[in-house]
């Protein structure tokens, strides 16, 4: 099992991970010690756990509303599907009655040409 070496608020911490997920974790890392030096440069130097937990409770709120997000996304793309399908259905009915009526249409054409022309159409 792969391990890789990451830094996170000035101390080095060794973790182990699935093989090809060395470049994820590092980047998780990264993006988690950004986190505590946002903190940092926003309350200054008030204690390393709590600008860890302040850290965790963004990057928490953070993917709650990702998530709240693709919920709403999701549910706007099952309506669109559904829109989708009503209007596929709508269109397949009136190509119906359209070719309904052009038959019809056709058929009148033709019952008034044999009407004009006896013995000529037919």
């Amino acid at each position: 099992m792969p391990q890789v070496n990451v830094t996170i608020s000035g101390k080095a911490y060794r973790m182990a991970c699935g093989d090809g997920e060395e470049p994820h974790l590092e980047a998780l890392a990264q993006l988690y010690d950004g986190k505590i030096e946002e903190m940092r440069q926003a309350f200054g130097e008030i204690g390393d756990m709590r600008l860890h937990v302040m850290a965790a409770l963004m990057v928490a709120d953070e993917v709650t509303e990702l998530k709240r997000k693709v919920e709403t996304l999701e549910d706007r793309l099952h309506s669109l599907q559904g829109d989708a399908g009503f209007a596929d259905q709508r269109a397949g009915e009136v190509e119906e009655r359209a070719a309904a009526a052009l038959v019809a249409a056709a058929e009148r054409i033709e019952s008034v040409a044999r009407s004009l022309l006896p013995g000529q159409v037919g």
